[in-house]
């Protein structure tokens, strides 16, 4: 596993969720408009 360092503000952990044709993650209303990075902490599971 690689390591990354990120500068930020809030930190949140959560699942990954189908949706359509791809997937979405949730995150609190008030980071609307926020820039945000995503980063894959574990392989996927089918």
């Amino acid at each position: 596993m690689d390591r990354h360092e990120i500068k930020g503000h809030e930190v949140i952990e959560g699942e990954v969720k189908a949706t359509g044709n791809g997937a979405h993650v949730l995150v609190p209303k008030d980071w609307r408009g926020a820039d945000v990075k995503i980063v894959r902490t574990s392989e996927p599971t089918e």
